[in-house]
């Protein structure tokens, strides 16, 4: 196996979580009614038929296609990137892993129950950020990382190889 491959089992890590918590949250909430954990974080459970911030969410239903096909379409060009990296590209590896678990755990909501089970909730002075999972944390990280690589990876190598 080539070695960047190794990474995926932070992906597959990231979908036991994120799939984990989801049925924990679908089990012990109730749907909508927040349980304060701190002054600035509740545990809310609501379903998301859109993306990231409810973008499409109000259509009526093409979108769970078009966003599982998304889903399957980057797991597979990331994973095909990830198997193409060089050994000591590691950041780039763990951000592609973490990417792809967060887009198959959300895929899986999305195939089985029709929308994406969200249930962290941010919020500080009447503003509430939109709610969200373990599987766009990780997204969210691995999306940090590859922004992270792509501004000092290339500085990096020129003091490596210079």
């Amino acid at each position: 196996m080539h070695q960047p491959l190794r990474w995926l089992w932070l992906a597959l890590a990231v979908i036991v979580l994120d799939l984990g918590t989801k049925y924990l949250a679908s089990g012990l909430l109730d749907y909508a009614r927040p349980v304060e954990v701190l002054p600035f974080f509740d545990l809310t459970l609501l379903h998301n038929t859109g993306a990231a911030f409810s973008f499409l969410a109000g259509h009526p239903g093409w979108q769970r296609w078009f966003f599982a096909t998304i889903a399957v379409g980057a797991s597979i060009g990331l994973t095909v990137w990830m198997r193409r990296l060089k050994r000591d590209e590691t950041l780039l590896a763990v951000s592609l892993a973490l990417i792809i678990g967060g887009a198959l755990g959300n895929l899986y909501d999305r195939l089985v129950h029709g929308y994406v089970v969200d249930f962290l909730s941010f919020h500080a002075a009447g503003w509430y950020y939109p709610a969200f999972n373990v599987a766009d944390i990780g997204i969210t990280l691995g999306a940090i990382g590859l922004i992270w690589e792509s501004l000092f990876a290339e500085r990096r190598r020129a003091r490596r190889h210079g």
